[in-house]
C-alpha cells in the first residue's frame, strides 16, 4: 500500500544528506502537524522554518506511514463499502475539497515575494503533489474525506493564458504535468508522486476524484501529430479576427437547438464562418504531411507551430456552445471532431449552403443535442479509456466529467462502463449546474450533480440560500453544498465577507441531499477568485490589496498562492473540526431523507434557516442566523419536529457555536417555540434526548 511513499522517503533522505544545517524553509503552520519532532521555529506570524528533507521525512514517517504495510492491491479492492453507498453513492456521506494541486501546495518558501520554480534553496515554490501531502492532515481534521484535483493532466502553453496557463489546455491526457514534479525527490517521476499522494489520501481514509476534460483539448495538443484528423482546422490567415458568428434574428442567447437552426444558418456571418473551415493537413496532402512527422523533432517545436509553418494553417479555437454567446473565443483550447460527419440536425440546411469541411459551431459543439450518424470510433476508445488509465495507473475513486452534458449519451455511457468494469464503486459528478436535470444525469449513472449552490447560496437577501435549502431534500439527486468554486467569486468577497464565509462553510455540513463542498483557500477566508468564469463582475479581479504580490492575478492561470498566514486560518479549521464531529454522530440519520425536517419561523421573511434530524432517542437542530449584519433573536417554530420531542418538558441543549457563544439549557413553551438570541451568522447546534 505504501510502495511509493517508501520511495520518496528514501529519495527525499538522499537528496537531503548534504544539506543537514539547512533551516530557513518556510512553510505555513497550516501544514505542520502537532507532532512535529524534528526541529523547527516558529515564527508569530504564522511561519515555522524547517529543514524541507527532514520534515518531508518526518511528515511521511509520522502521519502516514504507521502501520505495517497492507496489501498493495487496489484500494477499491481492500475499501469495503455498504451496500446502499455501493456504485459509487458513497459520495453521499462524504465531505468534499477541491483541490488545485499546484495553487494549493504553493507558497513562498524563501520569503522573498515571488513564487518561483527555482527559489533560493534550489527547491519548488508552486506546488507538488509531495508538498500538498502537508496539508492533507489539517483536510482531515476537518472532516474531508474526499480530494477533488482539478486537472493534473499535461497541458500546453501554446496561446495560453495568464503566467502559467490554464490546466484545462489539456494536450496529454494520459501524462500528467511536469510541473508538478517536486526537485526534493530528484530519484522519482511525477508519475510516482501521484502515486504516492494517492497512498498517502488512501491510508487516511481519503479518495481522490479527479478532473477529465472529454470535449475539448488543447489547440496544441500531443494528438494533433498522430490525428490531425480529430481536430478542426482553418487557415493561419483567419485566426486573426476569429470569433463565433452571430445569428442576428435570433434576438437573446440561445441553447444549440434544432428549433433555431433555420434562423441561425439563414446568417450571412455563420455562412461566412462555415467557409473558413478545411480539410485536415494530413488529408490535403498526405506526401507533405508524412514528411513533416517525420521530420518533427518535439524538443524544437511546438507540433502547431510546425502544422502552421509547413500548411500555413491552424487548429481552429472553440467557443461557446450557446447561439449568440458574446464571450469570445477560447484561444486555448479547440473541440474534439467527435463524428465523423456534420450533425444530422443541421443537414438539411448544410445542403442548401453548400459542401463544408469539418467545422465548429455551436450544433457540433452541443453534440448531446445534435449527434453525427457516424461516431469517430477511434477517438472515442481513447476519450473512454482515460479514466481505467488513471484506475489501473494510480488507484483513483473517482471523477467529474468536465461538460459531460454536452457529450453524446452513448460516449458518456462508454465512459462510465469501462470505469465501472474495474471498480463498480467508482464515483461520477456530474457538471450539470440545473436541478431540473438532475434525475437525467442520474439515469445515464451519474451518483450525482453538480447542482447550483455556488449561485444560491451567497444570495441571502434575496432568498436564494433558503430557497436551495428547503427544497435540497426534494430534489432527484445530491448536490453540493457550496458557495463558491473555483469559477466563482469568493464568499469572503461577497455581500458578508467573512461572516458569509463561515456561515455557510459550517451550515452546508448539514443540508439535506447534499454534499459539503470547501473550494481551496476558503478555509483561511480567500478573497481574491481563481477565475473569474461564474457569476463574476470585473471588479472580482481587484479583491486583493494593490500592494498583495498576488493583485490581480488568478490561480487556474497565474502563479497563486492562497493567503495561508491569515490572521485568523485557524479559526475555520477548528470550527469545521467541531461541527464535523456532529456530523459524524448523526451522519447515519443525515442520509435518511425521511429522518430530515425542516424548521420553521416566526415568519418567512426572517432571516434564519433551519434543520433537524431525528434519531432514535435524540433529535439534532442545526440553526443559523443568515443575517451577515446584525445579532438576531429568532422565534423558532418547531411544529414540524415528530411528536416525541416536543413538550414544555423537553430540555434542549446546545452543543455547538460557531461563535463559541454559550447558552442555558433551553425549553419548548405550550406551543413548541423558543426564542433563541444569535450573534450575526451565527450557527448553533441543538439537541434533544428523550429519557432511556
Amino acid at each position: 500500500m505504501s510502495h511509493y511513499l517508501r520511495k520518496i522517503v528514501n529519495s527525499v533522505r538522499k537528496a537531503g544528506a548534504d544539506s543537514p544545517q539547512l533551516m530557513n524553509f518556510a512553510i505555513p503552520d497550516l501544514w505542520v502537524s502537532d507532532s512535529l519532532k524534528t526541529p523547527h521555529i516558529v515564527v508569530h506570524d504564522g511561519h515555522v522554518l524547517v529543514n524541507p528533507y527532514t520534515f518531508t521525512v518526518e511528515l511521511i514517517e509520522k502521519v502516514f506511514l504507521t502501520k505495517p504495510d497492507q496489501d498493495l492491491k487496489p484500494y477499491f479492492l481492500n475499501h469495503e463499502v455498504e451496500k446502499k453507498f455501493a456504485k459509487g453513492n458513497w459520495i453521499k456521506k462524504s465531505s468534499v475539497y477541491s483541490m488545485m494541486v499546484r495553487s494549493s501546495a504553493s507558497f513562498d518558501h524563501d520569503r522573498t515575494g515571488q513564487l518561483e520554480d527555482v527559489n533560493l534553496n534550489g527547491l519548488k515554490d508552486t506546488g507538488t503533489f509531495i508538498k500538498a501531502l502537508a496539508y492533507l492532515p489539517t483536510l482531515k481534521r476537518m472532516g474531508i474525506d474526499v480530494l477533488y484535483l482539478l486537472p493534473i493532466a499535461k497541458y500546453s502553453l501554446k496561446d495560453k493564458k495568464g503566467e502559467l496557463g490554464s490546466p484545462y489546455g489539456v494536450s496529454n491526457f494520459y501524462a500528467l504535468d511536469d510541473g508538478l514534479k517536486d526537485p526534493l525527490s530528484p530519484d522519482t517521476t511525477v508519475e510516482e508522486e501521484f502515486k504516492a499522494f494517492v497512498e498517502a489520501a488512501h491510508l487516511l481514509d481519503m479518495k481522490v476524484i479527479i478532473d477529465i476534460i472529454p470535449r475539448t483539448n488543447s489547440v496544441n495538443s500531443d494528438m494533433i501529430l498522430d490525428h490531425p484528423d480529430w481536430f478542426y482546422w482553418i487557415d493561419l490567415k483567419d485566426l486573426d479576427g476569429y470569433k463565433p458568428p452571430m445569428a442576428e434574428t435570433i434576438k437573446s442567447t440561445a441553447p444549440a437547438k434544432v428549433e433555431y437552426f433555420k434562423d441561425l444558418f439563414a446568417s450571412p456571418e455563420v455562412e461566412e464562418h462555415l467557409h473558413k473551415f478545411r480539410k485536415n493537413p494530413k488529408d490535403l496532402d498526405p506526401k507533405k504531411w508524412a514528411k513533416l512527422v517525420k521530420a518533427f523533432d518535439p524538443k524544437k517545436q511546438e507540433i502547431l507551430d510546425a502544422v502552421r509553418e509547413h500548411f500555413g494553417m491552424t487548429i481552429a479555437p472553440a467557443f461557446s456552445d450557446h447561439i449568440n454567446d458574446p464571450q469570445p473565443a477560447w484561444s486555448d483550447v479547440t473541440y474534439f471532431r467527435l463524428y465523423l460527419d456534420h450533425p444530422i440536425n443541421s443537414q438539411p440546411y448544410l445542403k442548401k449552403l453548400g459542401n463544408f469541411e469539418p467545422y465548429i459551431l455551436f450544433d457540433v459543439a452541443k453534440s448531446s443535442y445534435n449527434p453525427g450518424a457516424k461516431p469517430n470510433t477511434e477517438l472515442w476508445n481513447m476519450l473512454s479509456g482515460i479514466i481505467p488509465f488513471y484506475q489501473t495507473e494510480y488507484g483513483i475513486d473517482g471523477a467529474r466529467i468536465d461538460m459531460g452534458h454536452a457529450l453524446p449519451a452513448e460516449l458518456v455511457a462508454m465512459i462510465i462502463d469501462k470505469a465501472r468494469a474495474i471498480d463498480p464503486n467508482f464515483c461520477f459528478i456530474a457538471e450539470e449546474l440545473d436541478p431540473a436535470n438532475a434525475k437525467d444525469a442520474i439515469d445515464k449513472g451519474y451518483n450525482m450533480i453538480i447542482g447550483n449552490g455556488f449561485i444560491m447560496e451567497p444570495r441571502i437577501a434575496d432568498g436564494r440560500f433558503n430557497e436551495f435549502v428547503y427544497t435540497a431534500r426534494d430534489l432527484p439527486s445530491t448536490v453540493f453544498a457550496c458557495g463558491e468554486t473555483h469559477d466563482t467569486p469568493r464568499l469572503a468577497n461577497r455581500p458578508g465577507k467573512e461572516v458569509l464565509a463561515k456561515m455557510l462553510s459550517v451550515f452546508n455540513l448539514f443540508i439535506p441531499n447534499t454534499v459539503p463542498f470547501l473550494n481551496s483557500g476558503q478555509e483561511v477566508y480567500e478573497k481574491q477568485p481563481m477565475n473569474t468564469g461564474l457569476d463574476c463582475t470585473p471588479e472580482e479581479l481587484f479583491a486583493l490589496d494593490p500592494t498583495d504580490p498576488f493583485y490581480q492575478k488568478l490561480a487556474l492561470f497565474d502563479r497563486f498562492a492562497f493567503h495561508y498566514l491569515h490572521p485568523k486560518r485557524w479559526e475555520m479549521v477548528e470550527l469545521l473540526e467541531k461541527a464535523n464531529a456532529i456530523r459524524q454522530s448523526i451522519l447515519t440519520d443525515m442520509v435518511n431523507l425521511k429522518k430530515a425536517h425542516y424548521l420553521g419561523f416566526g415568519a418567512p421573511w426572517d432571516t434564519a434557516a433551519g434543520i433537524a434530524y431525528e434519531g432514535k432517542n435524540r433529535i439534532t437542530l442545526i440553526i443559523a442566523n443568515t443575517d451577515t449584519v446584525n445579532d438576531k433573536t429568532h422565534h423558532i417554530r418547531m411544529a414540524t419536529l415528530p411528536e416525541a420531542f416536543k413538550g414544555e418538558d423537553k430540555i434542549i441543549r446546545q452543543l455547538f457555536s460557531s461563535e463559541n457563544s454559550a447558552q442555558d439549557p433551553l425549553s419548548m413553551d405550550y406551543a413548541s417555540n423558543i426564542w433563541l438570541p444569535f450573534k450575526k451568522g451565527e450557527v448553533k447546534i441543538l439537541e434533544i434526548r428523550l429519557p432511556k
